[in-house]
């Protein structure tokens, strides 16, 4: 039976002990068990927990975002960028091969090219969850079906911002879409 979570959580890098992401002191994220809505190393430790347990929770990139892939920096030629206010660092939104939207970053750039990096931008990174199981309760059937917590009324436009967790669509912390997250991931739409 799917659930529905709902977590607090502070993220790092593991390796750094940079703090990346936190929704401590706002509102929970929550997310159908099941649905691919945040990253599988992290979803299978939240479902064995029990309300109120906390839990600190290792996640290697081969269950985050992947490992770090070379062949997806790429150059292009700063032309296919005309109207954009370049900034190293930034998100842009591009188009996959699928036709999917892909979250980009601005590696660097001259006079007549553009470095972006197609990678996520914790592609690579081992992650350290601390988090603490707020809610937890059976999804309803509507929920279930649709994948949205509280029904498709509940979708509010735009991002939730929290750092990858049900935001958006797009690539949060938490989650594989491009959805939640709040590294420069719900600005820079070109």
């Amino acid at each position: 039976m799917s659930k529905v979570i709902g977590i607090e959580y502070t993220l790092k890098d593991a390796n750094s002990g940079e703090q990346i992401d936190s929704n401590v002191g706002g509102a929970p994220l929550e997310f159908v068990s099941g649905k691919g809505q945040i990253i599988p190393g992290l979803e299978t430790k939240l479902v064995e927990m029990s309300e109120a347990e906390k839990a600190d929770v290792m996640v290697e990139p081969k269950d985050a975002y992947g490992e770090f892939n070379e062949e997806a920096v790429q150059t292009l030629p700063k032309e296919q960028f005309a109207g954009i206010e370049l900034t190293e660092g930034m998100s842009l939104y591009g188009t996959g091969e699928q036709g999917e939207t892909v979250q980009v970053t601005v590696k660097s750039f001259t006079d007549s090219d553009v470095t972006i990096d197609y990678n996520h931008p914790l592609a690579g990174k081992t992650l350290m969850f601390s988090v603490t199981v707020l809610t937890l309760r059976d999804a309803t059937e509507e929920e279930i079906q649709t994948g949205v917590v509280g029904g498709m009324a509940a979708m509010g436009g735009g991002c939730c911002g929290g750092g990858g967790h049900d935001h958006g669509s797009e690539g949060g912390c938490c989650s594989t879409e491009p959805k939640e997250q709040s590294h420069g991931g719900c600005g820079c739409s070109h």
